[in-house]
């Protein structure tokens, strides 16, 4: 087993031991802490040892007459046991909620604990909207205070696993004793309510306590993905005004060591309004500190008081700012409140994933995603639950990583993305299948739409046929999930997101704001305002108004293509920049792309348009093949026969390529627009969110190589 990396001793201490859900029986140890795993899990010695969106997109109708998703037949209703226990499970709350929204949010937001109780729901004045207005609350109390001090003391919080092997548990108690002290400290030099705290950390659990820490005090926390550069850091800081970076000496990722306090130091370097940079020791390395200016969190922490007093925030005051880059223009900082969105994110966390008190949930984002801010920290929090945390790579040192911390530690429920889902079906079921998988009752998908094989995979060989799979469609923008299926509820079809979430009024649209007939593609639209909808986009409300609510007037536009079926379920087909024109034909990438990976021998497939002299455009497919899969000419013209039966001839590729990897961004989406300014000759535009800048250039190589005679 790992030792514990140098700096470790200055917070609450490492555990070396796996952990398993379940109560501990008897006095504690010797030496037991209050941070010791026992509490509430049952220890044993781990039987392995160490472990081995968007800027404004041009309006283009989507009237595909492509179906092949909708022609899928499968459906997956409820397995009796689950709904048996399910949160919920009679379907009339959807009819209850839709009937007087206003009151089942008001519901809803009883669940947490309010300063002052609320004076109006909702004031909408379009297209802002200002909920709970009058309420005071403070984030921080719900995610941490309510639990501390109560029957939950002593459950955990965060189980956490580092990449190199070391292990932590934070009970709630000790969870609400760290973000104390770094709340005092904060104060301490300085930070007031509004003032903006950018974060720049790795996946470990001062993470979210630098978050929660910013939201007892009333700061506004703007975190910024562990991977981005120096610039990206820069100009975020500079756009927030932040005069405050949290961040740590390093992180791990695939065995390397990320060295976060160089980059922080290169962004910040000439950077007059940054004043402190606090630094939390996570690898021990060496890193140079600036005197005056940076502080180490653990001489902070220690010198602070653990109780700290929340600042009251009005439900309509901002709870943080998180910046998503578009195709062109600066990044847009998402602002989001403290009381709509606290209550949307915990109401969506305890229906969407069944929380029950014996859970330990793992969302796989990380925390500089909103899937992390608001189902990693504030939904899962704020209801009490057991989280798991992971520092690493999904795939390092050995391809069974998670499956083997799924096992170790008895994860229940586990949410991720569609990619992550894909590179495992491309490892093979070898994996998987070394592992007791058993203790998993609910899976979820997030990031992008699932292709109905790879759901289908995920289904059975993770799931083993047993746990329903909420598919949920929802953005940065949005705050919380808005169209899935309620697990205890809603038969599930592969590839659909479903339903609406109760409360949540979506459409699809033409051009002119008119719902299109069923099965029929158009304009994701949501009709009616959400509570925890973006308040505003930073400082900059025209462009707020302009991206998100000048395309179809009275609507949100999404910016992503949608049909609605039959059954009135939802099959989100990607953005609207995904939809291609070949002769006429509008052809939706995502359905070509499903195609592709429904052939046996392919893990991934991203499909782009090309400009073409007599069609417009032609279809470009770049793909990756299975562990063991061989490429050829014959595979190409397979795959070619394989989209024409699947979909028609309309939908065939005139291109078909095979890579070793596709452009994705650090969260794990295929890079489509790259790939697309790449094959059209085009500026390729913000790269700040690109993970492996080796994937551009096996396009770039095909491309250098298409005059002549390129393998394919």
């Amino acid at each position: 087993m790992c030792a514990a990396p140098p700096g470790f001793e200055t917070g609450p201490r490492d555990i070396n031991l796996s952990v398993r859900r379940g109560r501990t029986r008897g006095r504690r140890a010797a030496g037991e802490g209050p941070n010791d795993a026992r509490a509430h899990y049952r220890i044993r010695p781990s039987r392995r040892g160490s472990p081995r969106h968007r800027g404004g997109a041009a309006l283009v109708v989507s009237g595909a007459t492509i179906d092949s998703l909708l022609r899928e037949k499968e459906q997956y209703p409820p397995p009796d046991a689950f709904r048996s226990r399910a949160v919920v499970a009679d379907r009339r709350v959807y009819e209850t909620a839709d009937a007087d929204p206003e009151a089942f949010w008001a519901a809803e937001a009883q669940r947490l604990d309010w300063i002052r109780p609320w004076d109006r729901v909702l004031d909408w004045d379009p297209p802002f909207a200002r909920w709970f207005v009058g309420g005071r609350i403070n984030a921080s109390v719900n995610c941490l205070d309510r639990h501390a001090k109560g029957p939950r003391r002593n459950r955990a919080a965060i189980v956490w696993e580092g990449e190199p092997g070391d292990r932590r548990v934070l009970t709630y108690h000790d969870l609400w004793r760290e973000v104390g002290r770094m709340g005092n400290a904060l104060r301490g030099l300085g930070v007031r309510k509004g003032d903006r705290v950018t974060i720049y950390m790795p996946m470990i659990p001062e993470l979210p306590a630098a978050m929660l820490a910013c939201a007892r005090i009333g700061a506004v926390h703007s975190v910024i993905f562990g991977g981005f550069s120096a610039r990206a850091i820069r100009d975020r800081m500079e756009d927030a005004e932040s005069r405050i970076l949290v961040t740590a000496d390093a992180g791990y990722r695939r065995g390397n060591v990320l060295p976060l306090k160089r980059i922080a130091d290169e962004a910040v370097a000439g950077l007059d309004l940054v004043e402190h940079v606090v630094v939390y020791r996570r690898a021990g390395v060496d890193v140079a500190m600036s005197e005056g200016r940076d502080h180490w969190w653990h001489e902070l922490a220690a010198a602070a008081d653990s109780r700290c007093e929340p600042e009251p925030m009005e439900a309509t005051d901002p709870l943080f700012i998180l910046y998503t880059s578009g195709t062109t223009g600066a990044p847009k900082g998402i602002q989001h409140s403290t009381g709509g969105y606290l209550v949307g994110v915990a109401a969506t966390t305890r229906l969407v994933f069944d929380l029950r008190d014996d859970d330990l949930y793992w969302c796989t984002a990380d925390c500089g995603w909103v899937t992390g801010h608001s189902y990693i920290v504030y939904g899962p929090l704020a209801n009490g639950a057991s989280v798991f945390m992971y520092e690493g790579a999904p795939d390092w040192p050995a391809p069974d990583r998670w499956w083997r911390m799924v096992e170790d530690y008895g994860t229940t429920v586990l949410y991720t993305a569609p990619t992550a889902i894909r590179a495992f079906m491309r490892s093979g079921d070898e994996h998987p299948k070394k592992h007791d998988l058993s203790s998993l009752r609910l899976l979820g998908t997030v990031g992008e739409p699932i292709n109905p094989e790879a759901w289908r995979w995920y289904h059975r060989t993770i799931g083993g046929g047993r746990c329903p799979i909420v598919d949920t469609w929802w953005q940065t923008e949005t705050g919380m999930i808005l169209i899935t299926p309620l697990p205890g509820v809603t038969t599930t079809k592969p590839g659909s997101a479903t339903r609406p979430f109760p409360g949540v009024a979506a459409e699809v649209v033409d051009d002119r704001g008119r719902p299109v007939p069923v099965n029929t593609g158009g304009y994701l639209v949501i009709t009616k305002p959400w509570p925890a909808m973006l308040q505003t986009i930073f400082r900059d409300p025209e462009r707020y108004k302009d991206v998100y609510w000048s395309k179809v007037p009275g609507k949100y536009f999404t910016g992503d293509g949608a049909r609605v079926d039959e059954d009135a379920y939802f099959w989100l087909m990607g953005r609207i920049d995904d939809v291609i024109n070949v002769a006429g034909h509008r052809i939706g990438t995502m359905e070509v792309e499903s195609a592709l990976v429904s052939h046996a021998a392919v893990a991934e497939a991203a499909v782009v348009g090309k400009p073409h002299p007599l069609k417009g455009q032609s279809l470009v497919a770049y793909v990756v093949l299975k562990a063991g899969g061989t490429q050829s000419e014959g595979l190409t013209k397979d795959l070619q026969k394989h989209v024409r039966e699947v979909i028609g001839a309309i939908a065939v590729p005139d291109e078909v390529y095979i890579t070793s990897k596709l452009p994705k961004t650090r969260s794990g989406k295929i890079m489509r627009r790259v790939i697309r300014a790449l094959v059209s000759g085009q500026e390729i535009g913000d790269t700040t969110t690109l993970e492996d800048p080796g994937a551009v250039d096996e396009v770039r190589k095909w491309l250098a190589e298409v005059e002549g005679d390129p393998p394919r």
